[in-house]
């Protein structure tokens, strides 16, 4: 019997690897930047500090106390009190509250406004987007804390007052971000087949270009958050935010500046470094975030 001749069996093909998400492959590179994964918890520690803490250390912020002026920091007052009898420690938190809340809504605020008007010229093109950035030239040139002194020393707004004014004077950079943004999309295959088909402009932008745009958003939308915050402290400092007895740490600098000579050194070194090490880890979250986004960089 002649042997039969079996055909060379091929091994099986491995089944190819998933591809990973572009959501997730973000998240990992984030996650790789140390600096900004430590940004990131420094912002954490600052919200559960300034929301959380007065739940478990609880002082009163209104009244003034002045059978506790300026002591030192103790087992009672770990930080201290200010020149009315604040403890420092609780100012801190309530001050942080408000620093917070103003930077952040301010920065969404900014955000959505620079958005939206960089879509909307950069879609349009032409005339209209020639106009409308020179709108942003001009209001770029003007210097954001000149504007905020001026609206300030004509009233003195409230919370509210203040996210509007911030927001109002810090849209102008997202809008030129999201406005290269859109030059580009703009040309896509999607984009032009959804207006060869009778497709609105706004539907165009709100269902395909700002979506494809949300990588360049949420970086300009926190650092955005971070200059907000330092705004606010600035205007504070000049006595010319909030109005008392609300603070912020730039409103808690200002009034530590002059116990600060006599060496009450604790009614200005901490709120100090708070502004420092928040503005910085909001920096660093969008260095991290700039380069997870970065398709240049991904391998």
């Amino acid at each position: 019997m002649s042997a039969v001749i079996q055909p060379d069996m091929a091994p099986a093909k491995a089944a190819p690897p998933r591809e990973t998400s572009g959501a997730r492959l973000a998240v990992r590179r984030f996650l790789r930047n140390k600096l900004a994964v430590v940004g990131l918890a420094v912002v954490v520690l600052f919200f559960l500090f300034c929301f959380a803490g007065p739940l478990v250390y609880s002082t009163d912020q209104t009244h003034t106390m002045l059978q506790q002026v300026n002591l030192a920091p103790s087992g009672a007052h770990w930080l201290g009190t200010d020149a009315v009898g604040h403890d420092e420690l609780g100012r801190l938190m309530y001050g942080g509250k408000v620093s917070l809340t103003v930077g952040l809504a301010a920065g969404v605020l900014a955000t959505v406004i620079g958005t939206l008007w960089g879509a909307a010229a950069g879609y349009a093109g032409g005339w209209i987007d020639a106009v409308m950035m020179r709108i942003v030239d001009a209001g770029i040139a003007i210097p954001a804390l000149f504007i905020l002194l001026v609206v300030s020393a004509i009233t003195t707004p409230g919370l509210t007052g203040l996210v509007v004014i911030l927001g109002l004077v810090s849209w102008l950079v997202p809008s030129r971000l999201v406005r290269a943004e859109t030059l580009t999309l703009k040309n896509r295959d999607y984009v032009l087949t959804l207006r060869a088909t009778g497709g609105t402009h706004a539907r165009a932008i709100l269902r395909h270009i700002l979506p494809n745009s949300v990588s360049t958003i949420i970086v300009a939308a926190t650092f955005q958050v971070a200059d907000a915050i330092l705004l606010v402290a600035y205007v504070s400092y000049l006595g010319m935010g909030v109005r008392p007895p609300q603070t912020d740490w730039g409103g808690m600098l200002s009034a530590g500046l002059t116990a600060a000579y006599s060496g009450y050194w604790w009614l200005i070194l901490p709120p100090g470094l708070a502004i420092i090490l928040v503005v910085w880890a909001f920096n660093a979250i969008g260095d991290g975030l700039r380069d997870a986004f970065d398709v240049r960089g991904r391998g």
